[in-house]
């Protein structure tokens, strides 16, 4: 792997300012990508999402082309990896109002591979419904920002004896796991949440979406509660590590791995590299 690990506005470090608004208010994005054979994978769609992001909330963002580089950079010589891009509207005096002008920070780096175990796609995963909630902000839904205290507070709830837990938002409304996306089937169609309110646009959702369409799927994104995943035949979560994680329970309620979720986890196989060596 290339010597250089970590990039603070493209120069070698590990560290930024205590001034930063990313680290005094989560003034900022992030994206978390999958790295296979020095490559980041789905990175076009990373990088729209986070220029997109940037957008919304009035941060200066790199080049694409300056990102690409590093990336690259940082990514030659990796088999397995995860390459982290925080961006944040950079340092400042106190107070929350944005400085007039000022350069933004942008941080990439390289981490190791997370070792999921195998079964996990093969078999299933258990999860739980998680009592915190997330809070309704159409201005901040579907990006990935740096505010992630309730995912925090919510993956505090368990230890090790579930895979990931379902969020709801304050109305009653499934959205999301605490680090994943969320799909049913009911009735033989595919149906993910409305994110319209709050929750995160994952780019392995989108693959997912699209690969239903390809395949000639039905599929819809609609509200769903609880009752909806209870009445479900299959359920399964995504993101851009896990690739497509089967649920085999749920609370107390017990899901087969169905035909739709294997036919997803096969169409986008090539998108991932969680069962690659």
């Amino acid at each position: 792997m290339n010597e250089a690990t970590t990039l603070v506005n493209g120069v070698p470090a590990s560290d930024v300012s205590v001034f930063d608004r990313g680290f005094q208010y989560g003034d900022g994005l992030f994206e978390t990508i999958a790295v296979y054979q020095g490559s980041p994978l789905l990175w076009n769609r990373h990088l729209t999402r986070l220029l997109n992001g940037a957008e919304r909330l009035g941060i200066t963002a790199p080049s694409p082309d300056v990102l690409t580089s590093e990336a690259r950079r940082l990514c030659v010589g990796a088999q397995r990896a995860v390459l982290k891009i925080i961006l944040t509207r950079g340092a400042s005096g106190r107070g929350y109002a944005a400085p007039a002008s000022g350069e933004t920070t942008r941080v990439l780096y390289v981490a190791p591979w997370p070792e999921y175990p195998a079964e996990f796609a093969r078999s299933g995963v258990s999860l739980c419904v998680c009592e915190t909630t997330l809070s309704r902000h159409p201005r901040l839904a579907g990006i990935k920002h740096l505010n992630r205290l309730e995912q925090v507070l919510a993956r505090a709830e368990w230890r090790t004896e579930f895979a990931d837990g379902i969020m709801c938002d304050d109305s009653g409304g499934v959205i999301e796991g605490t680090m994943s996306n969320v799909f049913v089937v009911a009735d033989g169609v595919l149906r993910s949440p409305v994110l319209t309110s709050c929750g995160v646009e994952g780019i392995m959702r989108g693959v997912v979406l699209e690969a239903a369409q390809q395949q000639d799927l039905r599929s819809r994104i609609e509200r769903l509660t609880l009752p909806n995943l209870d009445q479900a035949t299959e359920i399964f979560i995504t993101n851009s590590l896990i690739g497509v994680w089967p649920v085999r329970q749920l609370q107390k309620r017990e899901y087969s791995i169905g035909p739709i979720t294997r036919k997803i986890q096969e169409a986008v196989r090539e998108a991932h590299c969680f069962d690659r060596e």
